[in-house]
């Protein structure tokens, strides 16, 4: 085992909200391996940074001396999950989780050491989808009390708006979770999101039930910002570790713009930068704050994409922030010859580069003096980009002070 406790270090970076036996936890954790599992409900093909901060508790972990189950809600995904939603989640295909799964397990191995048998991959379809539900009637529902599971958060939400027995019967379900891998693995402990909570502690109240054994659950805050805002979210949605769903260069922006007062707990929840140097950073007064931004998004960066991709992202914004523009690694869309011939209206390039949702939305971005092509401020919507606008094949598009786009003829 490794000297260095697991608790402490997910303690000391902030990762810890609830435990169901802090002094129990802290001391398996110090004294063997243990083998623990995160559950990932595959309803997108891509992780996002929410997952993100998970995954990296995972390779605290592990670098601990612990070994992760990485376990894949194939078969949970079938039903959905009521956490933290006020409506039923869309059902998915089997071909669409099939897909989504694949997706993450690529991810993970980013991120997670599976090599000789140091972690594990599992689905869960592999037992759920096979069940005779009289049988897990008998066997495990006869451990549950109907009462004690309406006290639930994620239940109580719920039961305003109305609760379907499929969705109730997620807790169940990824209560079975833990057991199986219990049994299969010997698994001892479930950690997760603050959200998880209900779930986790019916996994391990369940264990020690069937199995006389003791398990133990541990939660993370979640990923939100000074003012409690869920962070990872933006006017475009998601912020995900795909770099085909979220660009490199728009990942590295997102950290390099968090608050001032987010920088620190950034710091410490998302790199693995050692923790003096994260109280360092931190504390810069005034601007000097901006450097450990930097330091942020590029450590993040290079985590996700490797240090090629933050390098071409932090070189990026650095040659549009000082004014230059010249870098071929900020969201790009390609126009042709014909189109600046005609000339395209701002309104059309704005839409067309995801700068604006909406034409009215862009007229209003437009009007209120936010952006500029080429560093010229645009304040006219009839306002169109020709060829006497190129710049060596491109034209740079800026909206507010951070966000840049490039069209270039193709």
């Amino acid at each position: 085992m490794n000297k260095v406790n697991a608790f402490d270090v997910l303690k000391e970076r902030g990762f810890i909200s609830q435990t169901t036996h802090e002094e129990e936890i802290r001391e398996l954790l110090g004294k063997e391996s243990v083998t623990f599992y995160i559950g990932f409900d595959p309803t997108a093909d891509s992780l996002t940074v929410g997952h993100f901060l998970t995954v990296m508790a995972m390779a605290h972990m592990q670098r601990a001396g612990h070994r992760p189950i990485a376990l894949i809600g194939g078969g949970t995904a079938m039903v959905g999950d009521p956490t933290g939603r006020t409506d039923m989640r869309k059902m998915l295909t089997k071909e669409d989780i099939e897909h989504n799964s694949q997706c993450f397990k690529k991810q993970f191995e980013k991120f997670i050491d599976f090599d000789g048998g140091k972690a594990i991959m599992d689905d869960n379809s592999n037992w759920l989808l096979k069940l005779n539900y009289v049988d897990f009637l008998r066997e495990i529902g006869v451990h549950f009390s109907v009462n004690r599971m309406l006290t639930a958060e994620c239940f109580k939400s719920r039961m305003e708006k109305g609760l379907s027995f499929l969705e109730f019967n997620y807790m169940l379900m990824q209560g079975y979770d833990f057991l199986e891998l219990y049994r299969r693995y010997g698994c001892r402990m479930q950690l997760g999101g603050d959200d998880q909570w209900s779930n986790i502690l019916a996994g391990a109240d369940l264990i020690r039930r069937v199995e006389g054994e003791a398990a133990y659950g541990m939660t993370f805050t979640l990923l939100t910002t000074s003012e409690g805002k869920k962070m990872g979210k933006t006017q475009a949605g998601a912020v995900w570790l795909d770099p085909e769903k979220t660009s490199p260069y728009d990942f590295y922006q997102y950290w390099r713009n968090v608050d001032d007062a987010d920088v620190e707990k950034c710091l410490a929840l998302m790199t693995f930068l050692p923790m003096d140097e994260v109280r360092r950073l931190g504390s810069l007064p005034g601007n000097e704050i901006n450097e450990a931004k930097k330091v942020l998004a590029f450590e993040i960066t290079k985590i996700i994409h490797g240090e090629e991709e933050a390098a071409k992202a932090q070189k990026a914004a650095e040659a549009l922030f000082g004014g230059g523009g010249d870098s071929e690694s900020i969201p790009t869309t390609e126009i042709s010859v014909e189109q600046l011939a005609e000339g395209i209206n701002i309104l059309d390039a704005l839409v067309m580069t995801d700068l604006a949702p909406s034409k009215g939305e862009a007229r209003r971005l437009v009007a209120q003096g936010g952006i500029a092509v080429n560093n010229e401020k645009i304040d006219a919507i009839d306002f169109a980009i020709t060829e006497k606008d190129l710049d060596d094949g491109k034209v740079i598009i800026k909206k507010g002070k951070k966000t840049y786009h490039r069209m270039k003829v193709r």
